[in-house]
């Protein structure tokens, strides 16, 4: 059985939760899920510029999940933008 995902502190609530390229109907496109502490580990480390160990504090996990969060988020927002495909946050 796996170990249950210890509670992640977010502070941040997107208003906007698809992101999509100009002019392809959204039925058209595949979707990528980002979810939301994958934004937040990205908005943190990328946007506020926070050092990883910081950012973790700020979210209450170690440092090395963040470490994961921020790769797989990383590489989510790369394959959305190189494929061309849709970009949708989850929520929750």
């Amino acid at each position: 059985m796996a170990r249950p995902i210890k509670p992640r502190r977010v502070l941040f609530d997107p208003d906007v939760v698809y992101f999509k390229p100009r002019a392809v109907p959204l039925s058209m496109l595949e979707e990528v899920d980002l979810s939301i502490d994958e934004l937040e580990a990205l908005r943190l480390c990328d946007l506020e510029d926070f050092e990883q160990e910081e950012a973790a504090k700020k979210m209450k996990i170690s440092q090395s999940t963040l470490q994961r969060i921020l790769t797989s988020a990383r590489k989510k927002v790369a394959e959305a933008l190189i494929g061309g495909k849709a970009i949708k946050i989850r929520k929750g």
